[in-house]
């Protein structure tokens, strides 16, 4: 594995503005969402309004990941996606959910997930997940992907690519009437083959007008998910595989998850729906 020195917290800048004229989720300046009570299968034209914040959220984390190289900050990877969120009408989602301060999620090398975006400069041999959700139409579209940065040793380049591949075997997975369980069935079955760890406090969730429903996705084969698909389900698939242990610690800023034995971690997520056949996949660009 990569030799790179372990990460440390670096400095963030100001919160970025928003145009006022940009809907804000209803979470914005509270300590937590309103709890959601809604159903978890949504009417066709929430979908549609979905892949409309998908398709954003997907562009805005590709408009981003464009700048990944060694030198950048992650403090610059967030700007890019919060201006191309706000240019096209969305809002960050992350921003000021639960008091989160960035309009992304960057998560290098030992960075399970929710990494916040500083000064930290990207170094040739990294890896560096973007995880990006767009709220627009009174909905959110969730997605996030792993990136390489410069020069990136064999085994890092395997654990993402087996971490996309690990995903979208996931979605293959997803039929209604399925138990929700299959997918971490899937994913943890996949992950076995190459000695990799399967985090498993860090999971999908349901997805609609609520940035987390309270349906939990685990990515593990669980006995408590027992919950059957049915079309019009919306979700997210994001499986975080690591090169160890699936143990974490959390650092002191409350949200950065790093892998326990610090040794590297990758993730992909998409948000999707479920529909008569499979699965439609609502964040693509």
């Amino acid at each position: 594995m990569s030799g790179q020195s372990l990460l440390v917290p670096g400095e963030l800048s100001p919160t970025r503005s928003v145009p006022g004229n940009i809907r804000r989720p209803e979470y914005v300046g509270k300590p937590a969402p309103t709890p959601y009570t809604g159903p978890e299968v949504q009417t066709p034209e929430t979908v549609e309004a979905m892949r409309t914040a998908g398709r954003i959220a997907a562009r805005a984390m590709e408009e981003a990941a464009k700048l990944i190289a060694p030198g950048v900050t992650t403090d610059e990877l967030d700007r890019v996606a919060h201006e191309y969120l706000c240019d096209h009408g969305a809002y960050p989602s992350t921003l000021g959910y639960r008091g989160f301060p960035k309009s992304l999620c960057s998560s290098v090398n030992e960075v399970i997930c929710h990494g916040i975006p500083d000064s930290t400069v990207l170094r040739d041999g990294d890896i560096v997940n973007l995880d990006v959700t767009a709220y627009i139409g009174g909905v959110h579209g969730d997605n996030n992907a792993t990136y390489l940065c410069g020069d990136v040793d064999e085994e890092s380049r395997l654990l993402v690519e087996r971490t996309r591949e690990a995903l979208n075997r996931a979605i293959k997975a997803v039929k209604p009437g399925r138990q929700i369980n299959v997918i971490g069935r899937v994913i943890e079955s996949y992950a076995k083959r190459f000695g990799y760890g399967v985090v498993r406090d860090f999971t999908g969730h349901g997805i609609n007008s609520a940035f987390h429903s309270g349906l939990i996705i685990p990515h593990y084969d669980s006995p408590h998910a027992t919950t059957v698909m049915q079309p019009g389900m919306t979700f997210t698939i994001e499986p975080m595989l690591t090169l160890g242990t699936h143990e974490y610690d959390m650092w002191e800023d409350g949200w950065t998850v790093v892998t326990k034995d610090r040794k590297r971690t990758a993730q992909f997520e998409h948000t999707l729906v479920v529909t008569d056949s499979g699965a439609d996949i609502l964040t693509l660009p």
